[in-house]
Parts: structure tokens; C-alpha cells; sequence
């Protein structure tokens, strides 16, 4: 789900779990498959320094997260230099402020009080892990609320100060009461602050509406947006840009997005090129999400720079310590990049044509004079390597694999295929089949994805991996309400179109079938978040079509989903985007447990800001009262996305193992 835009962090706690029922016997999957495919990446994530001569990367620990620095010249294992254990936090990202420092992100849960909230804060340290200084700004005795964000930053190197940065705030209030001292900013606003001692000066002073600001990579804060709300502080799914010309301090109109639950509206700034003068955004045209530069030069002239009438442009990208624009990437049947920069286009062809498999490529980060890149490659079935490349002598070195537990490991190939839904619409799909079956007569999962405004795309994917692996054909359907392919078909979203998404996808199931992929009674179902929704959905829909269902962090109540937004300020939002009306009980599994007949098994983290973890309690006890076959399982120290490795190397053995048992498969 992304809904709640203020909880999109990812949290890491400790593993420990619960069970209100008994998993079913059955014979456990392979142990060791459940361990390699539940292992979470080796290399979570990683930058280069700006001589390129180091890089660091995040990766996983026993109990936690782990800050790593490699000396790519000297060579030499890679040396831990910080670290935080589950229960403190996690490392959500580190970048490089100079070959000697260092700045990272960490996450962090307040989980004593409901509703529970993700926190972040950002600190700079030493490359041996000393000096470190807090950068985001500390709450007084006084303040009248806790900063949830740490502050973001927008640009680097100021003035030529490599320990310089703007970085955002939230400046929160302080009671007046006996000072008259006491801070009365209130909003999001600019900073400059100094790296190494935390120094700060404010740049763009805090303004309460303000929900954006964009640098121009020379330490210029040149856009600003609004999120508009209503009397109440709640999000009305519209903003207000503003820009600034080259060497003005003035705000002047820039443009106005929207976004009510269903549909995409106006232009969504994202990057300023300072050279051109230009900022890029994204902006909906004939259905489609296409890319566009407005002039900040007074004109506001808005030209197209790329859009397609079969899918969305959805991401800009950026290189290097300044984000230089180079390029967009959008998904059809695989991930395509289109560069502005001719070099890198040059590059990126020569490097997919060098690399084994045709890999997809991204490119990590640059040193500061783009000499040397940081790149990641991956395919199907290679879950990814990466590499540095130096421009100079043409030389590509392999860095690291970003999962170290799978190396020898056959994988399964991706297939992109098609199918008919009920009505006559052509829904595309990925299969995956075991690796040397005949792909006929199978135990065989639908897996739609989550979301529901999101879409599955080829590549790695080690829940995919893990089933074929163990034998099983695998289906994941891009269903209508999925992102990514224009506006006609995300239709209302899959909550609102339910019946139209739930149909694609009992529609794959059926294909499966009349393929003769799947045998007819060794079909399941298996989803996350949306996903979960979809599976448990599917038997309210047709309550023969799937012998087993598996759903985690599912919801299960669309009024309940709405309830869980009334204390953010996405509430009108999520409302909206739900609907009301008949529709909202007919869509819940939680309300239609009669008519559901193959047994379930649903996992849920405690912790979950996501979908609260009630739904899936809400859940099991309606199937249990209903005298329906369930087996639940919660985990009290995670939240959505289940980041441990014995967690996930749970769910995926006691799934394989409900599924044969289900499904009686040997």
C-alpha cells in the first residue's frame, strides 16, 4: 500500500512471532531453499566516493543493519564501521560528503502509542565510523510536537564546501509559556548546515503549507510546493508550485497538481536543470504520464520531452553528487531507459551487449567528476552484481552481488505472456515455470502484486524464485487498477474497480488451467498487501477457483482501511479513494467469509503503519467463527514489509508447506 505518505519508511526490528492456530502438517519445504531465498540482500544499498576510489553500502546484520566501506583500489574486504541493531532503528541510506565522511539516513518506529509512526533522522560520520554529529535538528523541553521527518537533502558541495548541504526541516513551535525565547516557526523550510560540527543557518524560512523544495545542484533552492488542506489539516490531493528565476529571491506561479484518489492531474515538478534553466516534471497527456520541461526563465514555455501512448514515463533519472539529469525509464514487457547524455546512451548499449543475459543496468552513482560510475546489473535469473566502471580505461570491475546467499543457485526464467480476461481485454502477465519441467500439469500460483496503483515488472524476484524452485508454475497478472499503464487502465483503482481487478485475476487462474499449465486442482493464490487483498477477494468472487489462499499483510475491510486513515493527513484521501456505498462491504473478505472454501494461511507484522495488523486479526476470527479452515500468523516486532530473514525464511517455508498439504502434493 502507499497511501499513507508520511509511513513509507521501511522499519527492521528483531524476529520473534506468534501464532493463533496451528500450522497445517505437511512435509517442510528444503530448509536451505527457505534460508537462501528468505536472506535479505547483501547489499541493500550503496554510493561512491567522490574520487571513486571508495564505496559504501548498507547490508544486513544478525539483528540489524550494518555500514560497510570498500577500498576499491587497495582492495581488501569490506570493513564495518557502524552498525544499529533492530530494536534502535535501521540504516535506510549513506552517501559520501568527501572521500573521509560520510551521511546517512536512519529509520526508526514509536511503537509505544498508537498510531505507530516512522521517524527519521540524518547524521554525518567519519569513514572509519568516528565523529559522528547529528545533523537534523534536535526538539527542545518546549516544542509543541516531534519533527516525524529528520529533513531531506536537496543539494551538496556548496560553495565548494564538500561538508556543506541544504537539507530541509521541520520546524516545530515551542510553548511560549514563562520565555521570551521560545521558536514560533512552524513549517517545512531550507537550512544550510555544516557536516562536521552541525552548525545551521536558515535558508528558506519554514513555511506551514510548504511540502516541497527542489535545488538546482548549485545551492539554489529554485522550486517550492504547496500541499493544499482543509480546515482541518487534512490533504485535499492538490499543490501550488513556484519558482524562482536565475538570481531572484521572488516566488512567482510556477504550476498546480492534483491527485483525488483515482486520477492524476497537472504538473509534478521533480528536478532543476540549472545549465538549461529548466525544471522537469510529469504530467498526464492523452491517458498516458508522459515528461516535460517548463523555463524558469519567466516564459514558464512548457515543452514535451518524451511520452508514449502504451505505457507511463515514470522516472527521471539523475546521476552523480549534483542528481544531473541524464535520462527517463518506463516499464512494457521490461524496464527501458532512454538517456539525454549520448555518452551514457553509448555506455548502457555497450555494457547490456558486454554482460551475460542482456542485464538490465543501473546506474548507482558517480564520482565527482564522473569519471568512474557505480552501476548494478540483473536479470531474471541473476539477482544482480554490482560493478564499478572507470571511463578512463574502459575497465569494468565486478563489487559485490547484491544476494551473496543464491550464488550457484538455478534460477527460473521470466516469461512475458498474455491472456483474455472474461470481457475480451488482453491482460498481460509474467509466468515463471520450474526449471526443467515440461511446464504442463503443475501445482501452479496466481501471485497478484500489491499496491493496488503499482505493477510487477522482469527481474529478480525472490518470492517468484522460491516457488519455482520448489516446483510450482507461477502467474502474476498486471490486473486492471495496476500503475503504469495509462489512466483507462488503473481504472478507479482496484478498490473502487474490485470487481474488474479481482476478475483479471481469477481470469490468470483460469488460463492457467485451460493452458493446461495447472492441474485443475493444484491452483492457489499467494499475495502481499493489495495482493493479499486480491487472494483472500478472489474466493469471495469465485469460491471454487483456488484450493489454497495466501495472504500477507492483507487488508480485509475497506471500511476498516478507512478508519485506519483518520489520523493521518491522507484521511480524505484514502476516503475518496475507497468510495463508499455498497461496494465497500461487498469488497471486504472480512464481510463475505461464507463464501470463501479453500483454507487460508495469513501472516501480518504487529508494527504494520501500512495495513494495521487488525484486519488480519479481524479476519481470522471471522473465518474461525465462519468454522472456516485458518492459520494465522503475527510477528509483534515487524511491520509491513517483514525485513528479517528469519521471518521471511518462516513465511516461506510454513506457505510451501500449507500449500502441499492444501493442495496434497508429495
Amino acid at each position: 500500500m502507499k497511501y499513507k505518505v508520511l509511513n513509507r519508511m521501511i522499519i527492521l526490528f528483531g524476529a520473534a512471532w506468534l501464532t493463533s492456530a496451528a500450522p497445517a502438517a505437511a512435509a517442510p519445504s528444503d530448509p536451505s531453499l527457505a534460508e537462501r531465498f528468505g536472506a535479505l540482500e547483501s547489499v541493500m544499498q550503496m554510493s561512491l566516493s567522490p574520487s571513486g576510489r571508495k564505496a559504501a553500502y548498507i547490508g544486513p546484520s544478525k539483528d540489524g543493519t550494518l555500514l560497510f566501506v570498500v577500498d576499491l583500489v587497495a582492495g581488501g574486504a569490506p570493513k564495518a564501521i557502524s552498525g544499529l541493531a533492530s530494536k534502535d532503528g535501521r540504516l535506510y541510506r549513506c552517501s559520501w560528503l568527501s572521500d573521509e565522511r560520510l551521511l546517512c539516513t536512519v529509520t526508526f518506529a514509536r511503537t509505544q502509542v498508537r498510531p505507530y509512526l516512522t521517524y527519521s533522522r540524518t547524521f554525518a560520520l567519519n569513514a572509519d565510523g568516528s565523529d559522528l554529529v547529528q545533523l537534523s535538528a534536535r526538539s527542545s523541553m518546549r516544542s509543541l510536537g516531534i519533527a516525524q521527518g529528520g529533513g531531506t537533502v536537496i543539494d551538496r558541495d556548496i560553495d565548494g564546501d564538500q561538508n556543506a548541504v541544504l537539507m530541509t526541516r521541520v520546524f516545530v513551535p515551542e510553548s511560549t509559556i514563562g520565555t521570551l525565547t521560545a521558536k514560533t516557526d512552524e513549517g517545512l523550510g531550507v537550512e544550510l548546515v555544516d557536516t562536521v560540527n552541525g552548525r545551521r543557518r536558515t535558508v528558506e524560512k519554514a513555511r506551514k503549507d510548504a511540502s516541497t523544495y527542489i535545488s538546482d545542484g548549485r545551492g539554489n533552492v529554485r522550486v517550492m510546493g504547496y500541499s493544499q488542506v482543509d480546515s482541518f489539516g487534512a490533504l485535499m490531493g492538490t499543490a501550488k508550485y513556484f519558482y524562482r528565476r536565475q538570481g531572484s529571491s521572488k516566488w512567482e506561479p510556477l504550476a498546480q497538481s492534483g491527485y483525488d484518489g483515482t486520477r492524476s492531474s497537472g504538473f509534478d515538478p521533480y528536478a532543476v536543470d540549472a545549465a538549461k534553466n529548466v525544471v522537469y516534471g510529469f504530467e498526464p497527456d492523452n491517458g498516458y504520464q508522459s515528461l516535460y520541461a517548463i523555463a524558469l526563465d519567466g516564459t514558464l514555455k512548457k515543452t514535451k520531452i518524451i511520452g508514449r501512448n502504451d505505457v507511463d514515463i515514470d522516472e527521471l533519472l539523475t546521476i552523480g553528487r549534483n542528481e544531473r539529469v541524464v535520462g527517463v525509464s518506463y516499464a512494457t514487457d521490461r524496464r527501458m531507459i532512454e538517456f539525454f547524455d549520448p555518452e551514457l546512451e553509448s555506455l548502457g548499449k555497450a555494457l547490456q551487449k558486454a554482460l551475460p543475459g542482456n542485464p538490465a543496468i543501473a546506474f548507482l552513482d558517480a564520482s565527482a567528476d564522473e569519471g568512474r560510475l557505480l552501476l548494478s546489473t540483473q536479470t531474471d535469473v541473476d539477482p544482480g552484481m554490482t560493478y564499478v566502471y572507470d571511463k578512463a580505461t574502459h575497465k569494468l570491475e565486478a563489487v559485490l552481488p547484491l544476494r551473496s546467499e543464491l550464488k550457484g543457485l538455478k534460477l527460473a526464467p521470466m516469461q512475458s505472456v498474455t491472456y483474455r480476461a472474461a470481457d475480451g481485454t488482453t491482460v498481460p502477465a509474467y509466468l515463471t515455470l520450474p526449471v526443467g519441467s515440461s511446464g504442463k500439469g503443475l501445482p501452479a500460483i496466481v501471485m497478484p502484486h500489491g499496491g493496488p496503483s503499482a505493477r510487477d515488472e522482469w527481474g529478480f524476484d525472490w518470492l517468484v524464485q522460491f516457488y519455482a524452485a520448489r516446483g510450482y508454475a507461477v502467474l502474476q497478472p498486471q490486473y486492471r487498477g495496476s500503475a503504469g499503464f495509462g489512466t483507462d487502465w488503473f481504472e478507479k483503482n482496484g478498490f473502487q474497480s474490485w470487481r474488474t481487478a479481482i476478475g483479471d485475476v481469477n481470469d490468470a487462474g483460469r488460463w492457467l488451467v485451460s493452458q493446461g499449465i495447472a492441474a485443475p486442482d493444484k491452483l492457489a493464490i499467494v499475495g502481499w498487501s493489495y495482493g493479499g487483498y486480491a487472494a483472500l477477494q478472489s474466493a469471495v468472487l469465485d469460491p471454487d477457483l483456488f484450493k489454497a489462499i495466501v495472504a500477507i499483510a492483507p487488508v480485509t475491510d475497506l471500511a476498516m482501511l478507512k478508519d485506519e486513515a483518520f489520523e493521518y493527513t491522507t484521511k480524505s484521501l484514502v476516503e475518496t479513494m475507497i468510495g463508499s456505498g455498497p461496494q465497500v462491504r461487498e469488497g471486504s473478505p472480512a464481510q463475505n467469509v461464507e463464501r470463501i472454501k479453500a483454507p487460508v494461511l495469513m501472516f501480518h507484522g504487529k508494527y504494520d503503519q501500512n495495513v494495521s495488523v487488525e484486519e488480519s486479526r479481524l479476519m481470522d476470527r471471522e473465518l474461525r467463527q465462519a468454522g472456516k479452515p485458518v492459520t494465522y500468523v503475527e510477528f509483534p516486532e515487524l511491520d509491513h514489509y517483514l525485513l528479517d530473514a528469519a521471518a521471511r525464511t518462516r513465511v516461506l517455508s510454513e506457505s510451501d508447506a500449507f500449500l502441499r498439504a492444501s493442495m496434497k502434493i508429495p
